[in-house]
């Protein structure tokens, strides 16, 4: 079944309460006149929907940092389809971007859910079948993620993260293990990483490899965009040397900054330029930044070949990893992920894989959404819905010869050369 989760709303009750209702299986402490109070009072809720009928509801109540999930409900109907654990996402995000430090599930009794808050991070107490939940920051830090536009990405990422494999790999062993298991790292004489660069051709997934390395960390993930800092009355340096004073507030934080040339370029020329003033700042910056153990600082660039070299030295950057468009392996697994969307089950993958030689990820996806809206305009022209639901293999081709790559011939031959002059695993 596909669904939806969205944020609950005043049309939502009835069906919610009748939800309530039927799934005594889930019962709840809290009663459902209380939680009805609450919706009212507009306290965080989130619904599962489909085909406009909800089939889910969560909703919590709010005192300082912490957050009590009062009742969660699906359908009986549609159990086994991952419905609570997507409500509980959808919530938990909504509640830990608010301020929340703490999340709690006082269950009536041991039921089926359990297993799901095991899994989902939370940790049992004996007395009443108390679970809770303890996010990665305090109401303080909330605040100071809020001033820098941070969050806190939902869990599930990384598992998202569809091909890539040998990427994945790399990046899992080399920072993502060592960060989340500092102790075992340390005994075997490992230092933990503490900045990284990734780089590689325009589209081919590096922002979504940092997301999904901070949500795999569980740590909030603040973007830098040098774009915005232009913009500030005290210049670019003072800028990045103020945004990064703030950040220092952060116990653990994964700091992200794309298209990092635009502030870390070769210097040439006079030395009293503004390009070499920025520069230099970022080099003072990242030393202080990596006495700590549980912050990360991600840099993504197109051209490797452009930063300074005093940026890209082993002393500042842990490693240079290269991120280029996904091999054929890659590929049927991204094209899978997009072609399980619809309830079509006759997709020739192995021909999407071998017509999209050198495509992104984001030009795949393209190509996906391409294909699928040709299917519904098809249908809603026709008026005919007795047939197959969803883009064909024809659909699919048909949008692939139609997308324009983004990574041309030229930039595959210099980003192999980049790999054999600047990669450093």
């Amino acid at each position: 079944m596909s669904f939806i989760v969205r944020n609950y709303q005043d049309s939502d009750l009835e069906s919610v309460v009748h939800l309530w209702e039927v799934t005594p299986g889930m019962a709840s402490v809290y009663s459902i006149a209380e939680c009805i109070v609450s919706l009212r009072a507009g306290t965080p809720a989130v619904v599962a929907v489909h085909k406009d009928i909800v089939v889910g509801a969560a909703v919590a109540s709010v005192s300082d940092s912490r957050a009590w999930i009062m009742r969660l409900a699906v359908d009986p109907t549609r159990r086994g389809e991952g419905v609570p654990s997507a409500l509980l996402t959808h919530l938990e995000e909504t509640l830990v971007n608010s301020g929340v430090a703490t999340i709690s599930y006082l269950l009536a009794e041991e039921e089926m859910v359990s297993e799901g808050l095991a899994r989902a991070g939370y940790t049992r107490h004996e007395a009443a079948a108390y679970w809770e939940k303890r996010e990665a920051f305090t109401p303080g830090e909330a605040t100071t993620l809020n001033a820098l536009g941070g969050r806190v990405l939902t869990r599930d990422l990384w598992q998202r993260l569809a091909g890539m494999h040998d990427e994945k790999e790399i990046i899992d062993k080399r920072v993502v293990m060592p960060l989340s298991n500092p102790e075992r790292a340390s005994a075997h004489g490992v230092i933990s990483p503490h900045a990284i660069v990734l780089f590689g051709p325009p589209g081919t997934g590096k922002t979504t490899f940092a997301r999904a390395i901070a949500s795999r960390l569980a740590w909030p993930f603040v973007e830098i965009f040098p774009s915005r800092l232009t913009a500030e009355s005290a210049g670019l340096a003072q800028a990045l040397h103020d945004t990064f004073a703030l950040i220092d507030e952060l116990e653990k934080v994964l700091v992200f900054i794309d298209e990092v040339e635009e502030i870390a370029s070769a210097r040439e020329g006079v030395s009293k330029s503004p390009a070499h003033g920025v520069t230099n700042e970022l080099l003072k910056i990242i030393p202080a930044f990596r006495q700590r153990d549980t912050r990360l600082l991600v840099c993504a660039t197109n051209s490797v070949r452009s930063l300074d070299q005093a940026f890209l030295r082993p002393g500042r950057f842990d490693y240079v990893i290269p991120i280029g468009p996904p091999d054929a392996t890659a590929r049927a697994a991204i094209w899978q992920s997009f072609v399980s969307r619809s309830s079509r089950a006759d997709i020739d993958i192995s021909a999407l894989v071998e017509a999209s030689e050198y495509f992104t990820p984001a030009d795949m996806e393209f190509s996906s959404r391409s294909a699928a809206q040709a299917s519904f305009e098809r249908e809603m022209v026709s008026g005919d819905a007795s047939g197959q639901v969803g883009a064909s293999t024809e659909d699919y081709l048909s949008a692939i010869s139609q997308t324009r790559r983004t990574v041309s011939d030229l930039d595959i031959k210099c980003f192999g050369e980049d790999i054999a002059l600047f990669g450093r695993l």
